[in-house]
């Protein structure tokens, strides 16, 4: 399925993952487990092939439950910034994944990549879901977006935004 996200900030643009994009995104994976893995004891090679399992062992998981998946690298100015990994399911349009390299979090991108994500959903009749930890910082970027805890699913919260879809009434 290409992706046909609107209204984007100046500057990012989306593009279909390619085999070439592995060490990027290998890349950007491990900057969201640094904080976690930092306390632990490990040799800087131990580091890189727990870092490098769990990578590929979550590009197999989000591959097969999401055969149909779109799975996007994220743009700015050209240079790769981020990934973006959405899922169709009945009813749903699941943000399977979103993460910016550091240098590019705390500016917009994240919420204008969300926005767009919830006006195309909006656009289709269907909820945004999602998954994350109850820790993680961008929880509070959901809510501010209008998504809800609906439930906790092992050690995610599952939240969703319902559709806002408008009603035409002719007068």
């Amino acid at each position: 399925m290409a992706h046909d996200l609107s209204g984007l900030p100046a500057g990012v643009t989306l593009r279909p993952v390619t085999p070439d994009d592995r060490e990027f995104l290998l890349h950007a994976y491990t900057t969201t487990r640094k904080e976690e893995l930092a306390p632990v004891p490990w040799t800087d090679g131990e580091r890189t092939a727990f870092l490098e399992m769990q990578f590929d062992a979550q590009a197999a998981a989000y591959q097969g439950a999401y055969p149909d998946g779109e799975f996007l690298v994220v743009l700015l100015d050209g240079d790769p910034a981020g990934r973006l990994y959405l899922g169709r399911l009945p009813g749903e349009l699941r943000l399977i994944d979103v993460t910016l390299l550091p240098e590019h979090r705390s500016n917009g991108i994240g919420t204008a990549l969300i926005g767009a994500i919830v006006a195309r959903a909006d656009r289709d009749g269907v909820e945004v879901g999602l998954h994350v930890e109850p820790w993680n910082p961008a929880r509070r970027l959901y809510e501010r977006l209008g998504f809800e805890r609906v439930e906790l699913r092992g050690i995610y919260e599952y939240m969703r935004r319902p559709a806002l879809v408008e009603l035409n009434t002719a007068s």
